[in-house]
């Protein structure tokens, strides 16, 4: 049975008319980082979300239920849906070429620019499949429609097979299978548990769609299937949690917008912990760093909690709900359907639509406050857990001060070793934590003074996931950390009291070296885990190659980018000498070659700390670093084939 199609929905036409072309294709193979993010694991596994994402689009309107991700044995991934068919006729501006060739050589085309084929959609930018075959050593698309079989197939952004006919066929869908290009991704190892969670999650946000998921080299298949949507999601993500109310706050409102074709789903929960896990989507795409349907919700919930005290005269004296003392705690989901969503970068990461705060807002403070006045008890009990929240929150900026700058006049207790900065706002200020005094040595040279903090730690720190709380509290470095940082740990963090608003771990480009940022990670992920929300933890990436041809030298990450390096200088030179040099670590490197390839915002590399699934990340740090070495030797086994050829011995 087929999904009831989306409120509003567009009419079954959908033809070549409607692929809207805006411009050209060009330069994503030279600057793919302007296009996906970048060229890391995340910017490769994004352009499995592209394709992904036109599938559920598919759904999304009600002409597809069944979608299948494989990822073959040889390492290249394809995504079928029995959805309508991308159209095979010549396209209306280019005569001479079909509508499929155009969608995937062509920037900006798709039928997602006008309205008539999709109400609402995931791949407005129109980069996303022109991005998978510009970035692809090959790219095969398989369509049924029409009454037959069509067969393309690209080579790096280029049409290497026009559109054939094939056999009848009397079946509807569409089949993308590419593999990514080693010439651009430094790896193109696909992550089997990131594909699967990247459908699991899609698959709650369209109710009633089947998603499969095969793993050819295991011989494994996965089944999501939630006629609920959003209500399975939040009853998963719960059943070990300690909840302040057993009653999720769920709903979904359509007709929403002007033209009444955006609608908004949620379903949230509170549990005793302090930390807040909302996820967002905005067409079924996450958008981890939030953005305006995230901002309309959270005021809907200020208002209603405030004004549901208030009506009840709950509220002590001098104690206001904020934000913080709403959302902490709370797990669950939103999801936002419009027509025409705007993002802040290709990556999608943040949704930036005006109107939409204010549509959010309103459409949910009505159905709270039924909520709440619905059943008073629970709603007292629930409300009565954020103002003891609040009282705390007060209570705990009563007893600590915040911790201020060193200056000529104030030398306050900041750890021994902290090189300090000059500048005091969090905006403009990084703190580097390096391994020992040598890296520290020279990262202090290397640094800007004004807003360039250095931490150096003596050794490898305590391993929080294994340490009891009379350990972690007599921990030097973790005390240090905890001080240097500002915010407190646990209950006691507090995000406003920030010092750096980077916070960047800088290691040997070794295996000691990820061991320390892996105990590093573990550590804020535990005990500061709103620092990781927020964005403001980062790994450097610093280079463990200098590749020098004739008089050109440039500097690689890894063994994979060392060799593109050479292949890249060599084609022009082919007969100039080449030179290879390795850096032992980052206290080997002088002060002038560290601050160019690892701390000079112009020329440097970062990688900021993301989360996508709090409940996956969280096991993995408990199977990697916690007590059980059964589950960490079953976790490297099933994982051990990631790192082949990374391997520091």
């Amino acid at each position: 049975m087929r999904p009831p199609a989306f409120d509003g929905a567009m009419s079954e036409s959908y033809d070549a008319s409607q692929i809207e072309v805006l411009e050209g294709l060009e330069g994503i193979r030279k600057r793919p980082g302007m296009y996906i993010g970048g060229t890391d694991l995340r910017a490769l596994h994004h352009l499995v979300a592209e394709v992904l994402d036109n599938a559920m689009d598919e759904a999304g309107e009600g002409h597809a239920d069944k979608i299948t991700l494989t990822l073959h044995k040889d390492g290249s991934v394809s995504v079928l849906d029995n959805g309508r068919g991308i159209p095979v006729a010549p396209h209306p501006r280019y005569p001479g070429q079909s509508a499929l060739e155009v969608v995937f050589t062509t920037l900006h085309s798709g039928g997602k620019f006008n309205n008539d084929a999709y109400a609402t959609s995931a791949g407005l930018h129109g980069v996303g499949v022109c991005a998978v075959t510009a970035l692809s050593v090959w790219t095969d698309v398989q369509v049924h429609r029409d009454g037959y079989v069509w067969n393309a197939r690209f080579s790096r952004g280029k049409v290497e097979t026009p559109v054939v006919r094939g056999d009848e066929s009397r079946r509807r869908s569409t089949r993308v299978q590419f593999q990514p290009d080693p010439e651009i991704f430094p790896s193109t190892i696909l992550n089997p548990d990131r594909l699967i969670e990247m459908c699991r999650s899609r698959a709650y946000l369209q109710r009633g769609v089947r998603m499969t998921v095969k793993l050819e080299a295991k011989g494994e298949e996965h089944l999501f299937h939630f006629p609920n949507g959003l209500s399975d999601f939040i009853r998963e993500i719960s059943k070990d949690s300690r909840l302040v109310v057993e009653d999720p706050f769920e709903g979904r409102i359509t007709g929403l917008g002007d033209a009444g074709k955006s609608r908004v789903e949620w379903a949230i929960l509170w549990d005793e912990v302090d930390e807040s896990r909302l996820r967002s989507h905005c067409n079924t795409v996450p958008t981890p760093d939030g953005g305006v349907h995230e901002a309309g919700f959270r005021a809907a919930l200020l208002r209603g909690m405030r004004d549901f005290a208030d009506s009840r005269n709950m509220m002590p004296k001098n104690v206001a709900l904020t934000g913080e003392d709403i959302m902490g705690g709370m797990m669950g989901v939103i999801s936002l359907f419009i027509p025409d969503p705007q993002f802040s970068g290709q990556t999608k990461d943040k949704l930036t639509n005006g109107y939409v705060s204010r549509m959010v807002e309103s459409a949910i403070k009505d159905n709270l406050d039924h909520w709440l006045h619905g059943q008073p008890e629970r709603a007292t009990r629930l409300v009565g857990a954020m103002i003891e929240r609040a009282q705390e929150r007060i209570n705990r900026r009563k007893k600590t001060p915040l911790v201020k700058r060193k200056s000529p006049t104030s030398r306050l207790t900041l750890p021994g070793k902290l090189t300090d900065c000059i500048k005091t706002d969090p905006d403009f200020t990084e703190l580097f934590i390096v391994e020992g005094d040598s890296a520290g040595g020279s990262a202090k040279q290397a640094r800007d003074r004004h807003t360039q903090a250095i931490l150096p730690l003596r050794g490898k720190i305590l391993n929080v996931e294994q340490a009891n709380s009379e350990k972690f509290e007599k921990n030097a470095e973790v005390q240090a950390l905890t001080t240097a940082i500002g915010c407190g740990v646990g209950r006691a963090f507090d995000i406003t009291a920030l010092r750096y608003g980077r916070v960047i771990i800088m290691t040997d480009a070794d295996v000691d070296g990820a061991h320390i940022a892996s105990l590093l990670l573990t550590f804020f992920y535990r005990f500061m885990p709103d620092l990781v929300h927020r964005g403001h933890l980062y790994l450097a990436q610093p280079p463990l190659f200098k590749v020098t041809v004739g008089r050109e030298s440039v500097y690689a990450l890894d063994e994979h980018e060392k060799e593109r390096v050479i292949n890249r200088l060599t084609r022009s030179k082919p007969n100039a000498k080449v030179e290879i040099s390795r850096f032992k670590g980052l206290g080997e490197m002088p002060p002038s070659q560290l601050k160019e390839t690892t701390m000079q915002p112009s020329s440097r590399r970062l990688l900021r700390v993301m989360v996508d699934d709090d409940h996956v990340t969280s096991d993995t740090f408990d199977r990697l670093m916690g007590k059980r070495p059964a589950e960490r030797f079953k976790f490297i086994q099933e994982h051990a084939d990631f790192a082949k050829g990374a391997l520091d011995i």
